[in-house]
This record gives structure tokens, sequence and C-alpha cells, in this order.
């Protein structure tokens, strides 16, 4: 599907097929990268988070309030954001853990709570005159490859080796396939499930920061509806919502899929309802194919 997409439009525009588009979409892939490897590790488990979109705006607005009273402490904006992605990540995991809260239910709820402390710390507006010295998080280029992508590249092979090459990895894929085998088995099903939510927190506060620095700002409504994205990005990939199947690698073709769709349909100047259309109904598509070759694999 992806090498259907990328034919059609390099075949409609000339634009599309060159280098500079090529990193266009590399450097929009990365922030929203970080955030599906997240929802990647939770619906292994069998679990969703629907708070992201929430996590990325409250990081974000922590960052930026912190870099515009410490304008020379990047890296404290940097910690501040993605501790404040941590906590609410370790919230969603002790509730679903520990509380047995069904985690559509708990990461809503965080969704909602989040959206509205985003606003609190911003005090109702966006948080603007950050020091030009903050944008240096997102546009930096070492070799000429900025940051952002190097950390997504970074995080798709860690994420990659903690899967495949860990024990942890290996009781992950146990808690998504059978929770109550998986404990019988000795496997400390609340701390996995605590810990993936962890991972998928931290990585939205890191997104968070990521963004604003691209934008030198704060806006509390950033990451709106990146929650959806990420979750069609590791179901595209292969992934089952049910826990148990999936992998990094499938969550990178769901990611660039969505992404190559949308920078294609902006090059070819199509309207914004149209392009939620034909996202959705190639969305679709995709898992259609993807269902179709497993049952054919299994059969």
């Amino acid at each position: 599907m992806l090498l259907l997409v990328m034919a059609y439009f390099s075949y409609r525009s000339i634009r599309f097929a060159t280098l500079d588009n090529a990193r266009t979409i590399l450097v929009s892939a990365a922030p929203f990268a970080l955030v599906a490897l997240g929802q990647t590790f939770v619906i292994l488990t069998g679990g969703i988070d629907l708070s992201i979109g929430s996590v990325i705006a409250v990081s974000a607005m922590t960052a930026a309030s912190v870099v515009v009273h410490n304008p020379d402490s990047l890296w404290l904006a940097l910690i501040a954001g993605v501790g404040v992605g941590l906590a609410l990540g370790l919230v969603n995991g002790l509730v679903v853990s520990r509380l047995n809260v069904a985690p559509f239910v708990a990461t809503l709820g965080t969704l909602t709570a989040g959206s509205g402390i985003a606003y609190v710390i911003g005090h109702g507006a966006p948080i603007n005159g950050l020091p030009q010295s903050y944008g240096k998080i997102a546009n930096t280029t070492v070799f000429g490859i900025q940051i952002p992508v190097l950390i997504m590249v970074l995080g798709f092979v860690v994420a990659f080796l903690i899967l495949k090459r860990t024990s942890f990895g290996l009781r992950i894929y146990a808690v998504g396939g059978n929770r109550t085998a998986a404990e019988l088995a000795g496997v400390r099903t609340r701390r996995i499930l605590t810990t993936v939510y962890v991972i998928s927190g931290g990585l939205s506060g890191l997104s968070g920061v990521v963004l604003s620095s691209r934008v030198i700002s704060g806006p509390p409504n950033l990451g709106a509806g990146y929650e959806l994205d990420a979750i069609a990005a590791v179901v595209i990939g292969g992934a089952s919502l049910l826990g148990g199947r999936g992998s990094v690698w499938g969550t990178l073709l769901g990611l660039l899929l969505i992404q190559t769709l949308n920078n294609g349909l902006d090059i070819l100047i199509i309207p914004a309802y149209w392009q939620s259309v034909i996202s959705g109904v190639l969305i679709v598509a995709a898992v259609a194919v993807d269902v179709w070759a497993t049952r054919r694999r299994s059969s």
C-alpha cells in the first residue's frame, strides 16, 4: 500500500519524488513516530492510550513555561516536559493496573483532564515570547539530519531491541496474548502494564517538547488528534487491538503510509475535507489487506 501511494504521487507531481520532500516527510513524521512507538507498547498488552494528545499539550506547555522563566536552561525545559509526560503515564498505568479500570476509560479521563491542565498552565492562552534558542531542540542538524529525525531512528532501534531481545519485551507480548496465563507463569503483569503506560507518557512528553520547539511557542491545543493517528499507524502496521501481535517495523510502515499520504495530498492541493475521506478509506483498505494476508498465512 505504501509503495502504491508513493508511485501514484510520484506520477502526479514532480515535486513529490525529491530528496527535499523526503526530508520534509521524515521531519514531520518524527514527533508523530515517538507517540506511535509508545502506543505500540500499550497496544501489545491489549490496552489503548487515548491521552496522548493531552500529554503532548501539557508537556509542551510545561516546557514552554519553564524556558520562558529560564531562557538559558534548555535542558531544564526538556527534562520538565518529559518528566510531566512520565508522571501522566504513571497515573494511567496505576489506574489501569492497580484499580483495574478499563484502559479506554482511564486514558479518556486523562485526555479530558490533561486538556484542561494545558489551558490552566497558560491561563487559557498560548505561551509566547520563548527565546529563539528554544528552537534548537527541533531545528538543529547533525550531518544534514535534524535532531528529531535522529531521535526517531534511535527510538525505533531501541524499541526493536527491547521487544525482540529482552525478557521485558517477551513479557509484554505474553501479557497481551493471555494475561491470566502470564500471571500463572510468574509474570508481574501489573508492573508490565504500568511500565508500558509510563513509556507511552514519556515518549509523548518528548514529542510535545519537540513540537513546541519547532514552532517556538506553547499552544494549549498542541497534539490534538495525535492519539487517533498513532492508533491508526500501529493497527495499519499489523498490530492487534486485542494485544499480543504487532511489531516496531510494522508501526514504522503504518507511520510512513500516513505521513506520505498527507504530504502527497498537500502537494496536490487537495481540500482538507477530501483529505480526511481519502485517508480514512486508505487506512481501512490497508488494514483489510493485512487481515486478508494474515488469514492466508494461517490457512
